[in-house]
């Protein structure tokens, strides 16, 4: 097993299981019938693909372009990612020379993907405005972006924007059994749950925690996948937060010394991780405000470089306070 598992990790499943067309793509339906009506139109004009990572944006610009291009479509599909080279420059030169080659193969224009496009420059974005302006006869860009509030009006005026939203848990259990599948591993119950926590809507997140999980056996629970994805199981992050509130904060101290050094995880980490739980604590919302208020507060302290220790102690002691403010109640 080990042995198989080794040489298949030579090669990455999120490139090796991506779909090769839109029919494939999951927990995206309504965007993929958007872009099915472009694809059998053979025409689309330049688009703006923004959402959070790994909900299927790179994904969707290739399966677009085999759908539309058939064998010849590396041929007429160019992938170019803006936070390797974000200036002018960049565009000038690299960007507005593929984009006045002519298409392969008799098709009428070819695909320009340019990835994480919100990294660009302003005087980048101008110089890219005008060459999708010039070159729109035989060029489409799809351009892609985490924020796409970051670029600028005018390209968003020129784009038909595509939102996509992180991808709900039956999306990810489809796919994931898919490559389980084809890969003959065994994804317990609580593996699969702990694989859509893990995610949070990110689909190559999982496919990566479960690929690195698959290198341990054929056989994968909970307990492989957190430790390999360095994530706290939910209730000892709960734990956590209850011994805090009940005013064991020494307690509380202990755990919190446990969880980092067995996961090894950054106190943004966990700040992240409580900020996830509290919305599931059985406690009056006016106390799930304060403790948010706090982790918001300690978030940004943690942001402008404070100390980790210092700060996520100092969040505890918040927490037993509020929770003495409770107990009166």
């Amino acid at each position: 097993m080990h042995a198989r598992v080794g040489a298949e990790m030579k090669e990455i499943w999120v490139e090796k299981y991506r779909p090769k067309s839109l029919d494939e793509v999951v927990g995206q339906d309504d965007i993929v019938e958007r872009l099915r009506a472009y694809s059998k139109e053979g025409n689309l004009p330049h688009l703006l693909f923004a959402g959070p990572p790994g909900t299927g944006k790179t994904t969707c610009a290739m399966a677009l372009a085999r759908d539309m291009f058939g064998e010849t479509w590396r041929q007429n599909y160019y992938e170019l990612n803006s936070s390797d080279e974000r200036g002018i420059e960049t565009v000038r030169t690299k960007v507005k020379e593929i984009a006045r080659l002519a298409p392969f193969g008799g098709t009428s224009f070819k695909i320009i993907f340019l990835d994480e496009a919100d990294n660009l420059t302003a005087d980048a974005q101008a110089a890219l405005r005008r060459t999708m302006e010039t070159y729109s006869k035989t060029s489409r860009f799809v351009l892609s972006a985490n924020y796409s509030s970051r670029l600028i009006e005018p390209i968003q005026s020129r784009t038909a924007v595509f939102r996509f939203r992180p991808l709900k848990p039956e999306a990810i259990r489809e796919y994931v059994g898919r490559i389980a599948k084809a890969e003959k591993l065994k994804v317990a119950d609580d593996g699969m749950e702990a694989l859509v926590y893990i995610a949070e809507g990110d689909m190559r997140r999982a496919v990566n925690s479960l690929q690195v999980a698959a290198t341990l056996g054929s056989t994968i629970d909970a307990d492989v996948l957190y430790k390999v994805a360095s994530t706290i199981r939910p209730e000892d992050v709960k734990k956590l937060i209850e011994k805090a509130l009940e005013g064991e904060f020494l307690r509380a101290r202990e755990v919190l010394d446990h969880l980092l050094i067995e996961y090894g995880l950054s106190g943004e980490d966990i700040v992240r991780q409580l900020h996830r739980t509290v919305f599931d604590l059985n406690i009056p919302d006016e106390s799930k405000v304060r403790l948010l208020d706090r982790i918001g507060e300690t978030d940004f302290r943690l942001t402008e470089g404070s100390s980790e220790r210092i700060q996520i102690e100092a969040l505890l002691a918040h927490f037993a306070l509020i929770g003495q403010d409770l107990s009166k109640k």
